[in-house]
């Protein structure tokens, strides 16, 4: 507890509260579209535990615009990739390719630039991708309970 001015007492909640309302908004950082590309269909972005990254590339048929850091590695995907779709654990969808508050400055670096100005990785082709590798079953061949 500590005392505000004029000797009201002031729990921990408050306190808490106070100092997040003297901190300005954090600025959400976006995974960038490369110069000239374009996003016409909107971009979210799929990211991998890092170790994951090296087993999937080989995986794909087609390969846009992946980032990596030391923890993750990021697929761009169009907008609503994650309609009626659960990605398989450990793999994370970012709306907006907005992401995570993390320790790195910089945040992600481009490794991979497809040829072309779309920044697209498939969708689907990714997913079946991080199903295999995770040894997941995709969801539309899990058995159906009546």
């Amino acid at each position: 507890m500590s005392r505000a001015p004029g000797g009201q007492v002031l729990g921990l909640d408050t306190l808490v509260r106070l100092g997040r309302e003297l901190r300005p908004p954090a600025t959400p950082r976006r995974l960038p579209v490369p110069e000239g590309m374009t996003a016409p269909l909107g971009c979210d972005a799929v990211a991998v535990p890092a170790a994951c990254g090296p087993l999937v590339l080989p995986r794909l048929p087609r390969v846009g615009c992946v980032y990596a850091d030391e923890a993750h590695w990021w697929w761009i995907v169009p907008s609503d990739s994650d309609y009626a779709l659960q990605w398989p654990a450990p793999a994370r969808y970012a709306v907006g390719a907005v992401l995570p508050d993390t320790p790195h400055a910089h945040g992600p670096r481009l490794i991979h630039r497809p040829d072309g100005t779309l920044p697209y990785t498939p969708p689907i082709p990714l997913y079946l991708a991080l199903c295999r590798v995770t040894g997941t079953t995709p969801g539309w061949s899990r058995p159906i309970s009546a």
